[in-house]
């Protein structure tokens, strides 16, 4: 067989995110028409994404968001896309370039594309790829930051006897923090993540 050097594969791919940015276009505009909604799958690792420090914890290779009915400030240009959303009652701002994106599902018209990791022709400006190293970089020092203060605060309240009221308000903390896990994780009215593994035809 003669050696594909078109590489239709890689051009159907960018075919198909195209339409993606397509699709979200439009929802930026007129917003989701009927019951139309989107799971949309993307890499986590890939060049250019951009989540917080927290999420990337929870998802560190993959995530996929829902488009239904709490975003805000979608915005699509010709190499990504960037919306907000609830997780767990805290809101995010996502910066999702097309070529990271593994997976776009509808479910209300059964409708789903897949896209190869790495199998893209497109390459990524470098101011975009520079601004989410930037983010990195300051997400991190933010987080050091935040753990000495932690680490400090810490050994002051161990230094002071422990008193009945003290303890009182140290167990309704832990049952707040225990509280507010739950919610994040039933929570219906922020974004789901899910996988589509659910969506994919078994062979």
């Amino acid at each position: 067989m003669a050696e594909d050097l078109i590489r239709y594969d890689i051009v159907i791919q960018d075919a198909l995110r195209g339409a993606v940015r397509k699709i979200l276009t439009e929802v930026a505009r007129i917003g989701l028409p009927g019951e139309h909604h989107f799971y949309i799958a993307f890499d986590t690792n890939a060049p250019g994404v951009r989540i917080s420090s927290r999420l990337h914890e929870r998802y560190p290779k993959e995530m996929t968001v829902v488009l239904q009915h709490q975003f805000w400030d979608l915005n699509v240009t010709e190499h990504a896309f960037e919306v907000g959303l609830s997780f767990g009652g805290i809101p995010e701002k996502l910066f999702v370039p097309f070529s990271s994106i593994k997976g776009f599902f509808d479910p209300s018209v059964q409708f789903a594309l897949e896209f190869e990791p790495g199998k893209t022709a497109e390459e990524l400006p470098e101011d975009l790829v520079d601004a989410a190293r930037a983010q990195a970089r300051a997400e991190a020092t933010l987080t050091e930051v935040e753990q000495a203060t932690t680490t400090e605060a810490e050994a002051d309240t161990a230094a002071e006897p422990a008193t009945p009221a003290k303890a009182s308000k140290a167990t309704k903390s832990e049952n707040a923090a225990d509280t507010d896990d739950g919610a994040e994780k039933s929570d219906t009215s922020g974004a789901d993540v899910v996988s589509l593994d659910a969506f994919r035809k078994k062979t």
